[in-house]
């Protein structure tokens, strides 16, 4: 009796596997390999001015690559609220307005409150951005989706309108002289100031890199999985026994504290506020920011947020047209990519699937659909 061997089948060809699984893979030490000459490189952008990157004739370098620091750590904010929490807010600038107008009510000499020193305002105004952000989270939060939405652009114009109207924080007329960092040169002139861009960008960045290790450790935690379990499904997180209220409001309270922050650092940057850069338009540059880079994925926002600040500082011709291609670019990608450049990838499960498999060992494998297939030593024995 003849027998016929079947020939072993060929290897499936290897799926390309992302860049992020090449980055967990590596170890803490070589992480921190590759982190520390990159964030050095950052740091020093400004100072080298690359011909290839610099910014178009007549627009300072350092100053730009400070406007693009500022739209990230923006967008890191607003990400917390869209990218992990999924709440649509489409009046995120009201945060960053009330971060801007509480350092000039602080520092500038128009305001009749008490002046304080540019780092004891910059907590102040993140706490007084947190309570703007319960005062208007607590009773709208209950809603979802376009209603929510609706009344977050209802709050960023209600915070223009009370700059307008109310004479304390002087409409047009605005705050001047806005406080700033301290710190003087050698010869004696103070080191932050309105057109010297880079102390303003290493402390920019160097707040980023706090923000980004603080929401990463808060992704990783049990506050982090309810936002996406918020996220993906409100209803079923709710039936599960997540207090998604709470979570919510936390979300919002987290990106309220980012976003004031950053509109403090800009006042004091600029060195004057008043009501001409907190419109709907600015909020919606910040949407983009998010939506363009990947919703919920870190490295996404930063480089959404980078595009959009970067790009018109850059391109002569794009600065004028800047809203329309935009526009027409979110379009494509949501027609095409609705995740984003660097969408979300959700690993819990993939690695939920690996420790299944380790523990059924070696006869058992999970397919790719989740489930249980016996490999060939399994049929064997």
């Amino acid at each position: 009796m003849t027998t016929t061997t079947t020939p072993p089948a060929a290897p499936a060809k290897a799926r390309r596997r992302p860049v992020s699984d090449w980055w967990n893979r590596l170890s803490r030490v070589q992480q921190w390999g590759v982190l520390i000459p990159l964030v050095a490189l950052v740091y020093l952008l400004p100072v080298l001015n690359p011909p290839l990157i610099t910014t178009q004739p007549g627009y300072d370098f350092p100053i730009a690559m400070f406007e693009v620091a500022r739209y990230a750590l923006v967008a890191i904010g607003l990400n917390i609220v869209v990218g992990q929490a999924g709440l649509l807010d489409l009046g995120y600038v009201g945060f960053f307005a009330v971060g801007a107008y509480v350092m000039a009510l602080f520092t500038s000499p128009d305001s009749s409150l008490s002046k304080l020193p540019f780092l004891v305002v910059l907590p102040i105004a993140m706490v007084v951005t947190m309570i703007f952000g319960v005062i208007l989270g607590t009773p709208t939060l209950r809603l979802r989706g376009d209603y929510l939405a609706i009344v977050t652009l209802g709050f960023g114009e209600i915070v223009r309108l009370m700059a307008d109207n109310i004479d304390p924080l002087r409409g047009n007329r605005g705050f001047q002289g806005v406080g700033h960092p301290p710190g003087t040169k050698a010869d004696g002139s103070p080191l932050f100031n309105n057109t010297n861009g880079i102390p303003w960008y290493w402390l920019c960045v160097t707040i980023i890199i706090v923000i980004l290790f603080v929401v990463g450790n808060l992704e990783r935690s049990r506050v982090g999985r309810a936002w996406v379990a918020i996220r993906d499904d409100e209803d079923a997180a709710e039936i599960m026994g997540v207090p998604t209220f709470k979570f919510k409001i936390w979300a919002f309270v987290g990106g309220a504290a980012v976003g004031g922050l950053s509109g403090a650092l800009y006042a004091g940057q600029l060195g004057f506020v008043n009501n001409q850069k907190f419109d709907v338009v600015t909020s919606m540059l910040f949407l983009a920011a998010v939506i363009l880079g990947g919703a919920g994925n870190k490295v996404g926002v930063l480089l959404g947020a980078i595009v959009v600040a970067y790009v018109p500082l850059r391109f002569q011709a794009i600065a004028e047209y800047k809203y329309l291609i935009f526009g027409l670019a979110l379009i494509v990608l949501m027609i095409f990519r609705p995740q984003g450049l660097l969408g979300a990838r959700q690993r819990l499960l993939a690695y939920g699937r690996q420790a299944y498999q380790r523990l059924l060992g070696k006869g058992e494998q999970v397919s790719s659909d989740g489930s249980l297939a016996t490999d060939n030593a399994g049929e064997r024995a």
